[in-house]
């Protein structure tokens, strides 16, 4: 049996891969970084379409961490790598908002940093509202990021690399202001991973050899003070490297985005009734919060307290009319959806219910989250 490693020693390799062996995303040997993603708003692809082809070849990530309702926000970026999610959320929040990003690679610092100026010039902003910061993502002290100093942090399949993944979510705990969100995709698998795949250098660089057991994120957001992860997407990896396959045996990998809100106490402590009054950019008519809730414009939805509560004290709060259940709602029109249904936490259910469905339909125009494959 291989000796334990040590976390510098994953470390070192981890920058190895991405800073040396890696140089563009097709030199991957798995899928788990270019999965597919729900289809793409039209102001997303517009905005990723406005990203410098350097920094689009260097993306490395699994999943679309763009949320809703961006405008004026302040964002950290954890692994923000080349800088592609940095640079598409730059044009989204505006510039009155900013965007950081953190990475310990500094070849991939170097390169983002390499384009403020084109990018600062392709938005039209008199000033650039993008900065990045060498530095490691579980020790953001170290770095100079304060206390309750952003609305959002996201991060793209990274979280993974890091041996000690509850020192990062205490430290994007930390950094979020009250209501704030963590939002971020990751890849996960469906048992304790044996010695010798957490050993295996290849499948640290491929986010398969530190992949977080399922259930554990729920356990570590709890302890941490977050409220309960909410699943947003989930899609299958398949390795497609006989050699990998054969070291990875029975284990199955999935790629999945949740969120993870910092919620005060207060709130709703009961189930209520909420209308979503429409308008956010791109979801204007329609917002799919999670994989268990779409709100429609106009339409009465049933939310358990959990829900009510975060949407009452995050950035959402004025997008819905929150009322306790019983008391009158007035509605512009659109049918209600009062009966709560069996809330999915399981990315791998999930990910084989999005698998039979897309095996039904045609693919969309819109792409993946890599722009290199298209989901239904």
């Amino acid at each position: 049996m291989a000796a334990p490693r040590e976390d510098t020693e994953i470390q070192k390799d981890v920058q190895t891969y991405y800073g040396q062996v890696l140089k563009k995303s097709a030199d991957l040997r798995t899928n788990a970084c270019v999965t597919t993603a729900r289809p793409v708003p039209k102001h997303i692809r517009e905005a990723l379409q406005n990203v410098h082809e350097e920094v689009a070849l260097r993306y490395y990530g699994c999943g679309l961490v763009i949320p809703e309702h961006l405008e004026n926000c302040w964002i950290l970026d954890l692994g923000s790598g080349s800088g592609r999610d940095c640079y598409v959320l730059s044009q989204l929040v505006g510039e009155k908002g900013h965007v950081t990003g953190i990475d310990m690679t500094k070849g991939q610092v170097e390169v983002a940093e390499k384009y403020l100026d084109y990018h600062m010039e392709k938005y039209g902003f008199q000033s650039s509202n993008v900065s990045f910061i060498h530095g490691y993502i579980e020790k953001l002290g170290q770095a100079g990021i304060k206390n309750e100093s952003y609305d959002i942090v996201v991060s793209n399949c990274v979280i993974n690399l890091v041996p000690d993944k509850q020192q990062v979510l205490q430290e994007a705990y930390r950094v979020l202001k009250y209501g704030g969100e963590l939002y971020f995709s990751d890849v996960y698998v469906n048992l304790e991973l044996p010695e010798e795949i957490r050993t295996h250098r290849v499948l640290w660089g491929e986010c398969l050899g530190g992949a977080l057991y399922w259930k554990e994120l729920a356990i570590l957001a709890q302890k941490i003070g977050f409220c309960p992860p909410r699943l947003v997407t989930a899609n299958l990896i398949s390795i497609q490297n006989k050699e990998l396959e054969r070291v990875i045996g029975d284990c199955r990998f999935v790629s999945a985005t949740f969120r993870l809100f910092k919620c005060s106490k207060t709130g709703p402590t009961s189930r209520c009734q909420v209308i979503y009054n429409g308008g956010i950019t791109g979801h204007e008519k329609e917002l799919m919060f999670d994989a268990n809730f779409t709100f429609k414009e106009g339409e009465i939805v049933e939310v358990d307290e959990e829900t009510a509560a975060i949407l009452k004290n995050s950035r959402f709060a004025q997008d819905f009319l929150i009322r306790p259940i019983g008391e009158k709602l007035s509605t512009s029109g659109g049918c209600s959806a009062l009966e709560l249904k069996v809330v999915i936490t399981d990315p791998f259910k999930l990910a084989e219910e999005s698998d039979s469905v897309k095996s039904r339909c045609v693919p969309d125009a819109a792409g993946g989250c890599c722009g290199t494959k298209k989901s239904c």
